[in-house]
């Protein structure tokens, strides 16, 4: 039963299909990695009617495929092949395509990166730092430190790694997500400390939280997403830029990401808010959110829920109450992640698949492959403000 306060939908003007997503991690390389097992599961999700698929290419500051970047500049020294000795991400991507799905390649770390990289070691100028001098927080991921997104040749490093990966494999686009960021308390190494002196006169404040400061911090991130969005489209026009933040009060205020203004402007093709609660009552208000319904109605955008991890198994009548209450809004879902869609529930995997069929039954519309071109921008909305919030 859902709530009837949830606002009554009608489906946009451009008619797009609901997106079914689904993230492909790292967990799952020993699937993907194994060429049978890895078509099987890719005609799995075919056969359930998901239309994305979301798999990593960057991770603990290595490239999940053969990359001449990451390996000329040493950030590793050997070439990630599956066990057959094959390309997995290009033959994810082709047998996809076969079957109707497309696949983003998804850049999961982002700025991140584990303290013992060659990344981090090599460039231990690139990282920024709290205020008491501090690199490193703790993330899903572990303990991590921070690439300084405002630093023009961490910029550049990105860029580079998006851009290999969309030339590579002529990809239909690429994700970013959360890890595309900086959390608030970051920020005050040397370098950004002089760049917000020389622009504004005055030294960062004390107060990470300091409005003034996260707007700033948010703006410059904000231009080089769009500058990276560019940068896509030239190489391959069409291409789709898809993001998965936290919901927007969480992702502005601890994270810097204004997504809303990336969708405004038009420079984000797709979104899927990451709203990981554990019930139905935590769960629901965030759908009817202004910026939710906003992007709704722009682009292609869905709600991410956590499928399961080994260590909290998500139940299927819970997975099911959220697709419809996102259905029922005319929001699509994506589900982290796919060893979880079926192997650490509590209910057998044959119940889980056969839940799973109920849930998504066939669409008519086939999802283009390529989106349009990005809508006309609306004006943009000031910043929210800095009120304490629960996260």
């Amino acid at each position: 039963m859902l709530c009837a306060w949830l606002a009554p939908w009608n489906p946009p003007a451009f008619g797009q299909e609901e997106l079914r997503g689904v993230w492909l991690t790292a967990n799952d390389m020993p699937v993907l990695r194994d060429r049978e097992r890895m078509q099987a599961t890719v005609n799995q999700l075919a056969d359930l009617h998901f239309n994305r698929l979301y798999v990593v290419v960057w991770n603990g500051g290595m490239a999940y495929y053969p990359s001449q970047l990451s390996e000329s500049r040493g950030f590793q020294s050997f070439t990630y092949r599956g066990l057959q000795g094959q390309d997995v991400i290009g033959e994810l991507i082709s047998a996809g395509r076969n079957r109707g799905l497309t696949v983003l390649p998804w850049f999961e770390f982002g700025f991140m990166a584990p303290p013992d990289s060659e990344v981090a070691k090599q460039h231990r100028s690139w990282l920024t730092q709290r205020r008491d001098g501090s690199l490193t927080s703790i993330s899903a991921a572990g303990e991590v430190v921070w690439l300084n997104p405002f630093r023009p040749e961490v910029q550049q490093l990105i860029t580079d790694l998006v851009l290999e990966v969309v030339n590579q494999y002529g990809a239909e686009g690429i994700q970013f997500d959360d890890h595309m960021s900086l959390p608030r308390d970051f920020g005050y190494d040397a370098y950004t400390v002089e760049l917000y002196r020389k622009e504004t006169g005055k030294a960062p404040p004390a107060n990470a939280d300091d409005p003034a400061w996260v707007q700033w911090r948010a703006q410059r991130l904000t231009s080089f997403m769009q500058r990276l969005s560019q940068a896509i489209r030239a190489a391959r026009p069409g291409a789709i830029v898809s993001i998965s933040p936290n919901y927007y009060d969480f992702a502005y205020k601890l994270q810097l990401q204004d997504w809303r203004r990336w969708v405004q402007t038009g420079f984000a093709d797709e979104l899927l808010i990451q709203i990981y609660r554990p019930d139905l009552a935590s769960y629901l208000p965030q759908l009817s959110k202004p910026e939710v319904l906003e992007a709704r109605d722009r682009i292609p955008t869905a709600i991410a829920v956590l499928s399961g991890q080994r260590n909290r198994p998500t139940p299927l009548p819970l997975i099911q109450e959220k697709v419809d209450a996102n259905r029922q809004q005319g929001l699509g879902t994506g589900f982290f992640y796919l060893e979880s869609l079926w192997s650490l529930g509590p209910e057998q995997p044959s119940e889980r698949i056969r839940g799973l069929q109920q849930l998504l039954p066939p669409q008519n519309t086939p999802m283009p492959a390529l989106q349009p071109a990005a809508r006309p921008a609306l004006p943009p909305l000031p910043p929210p403000p800095l009120e304490p919030i629960t996260p």
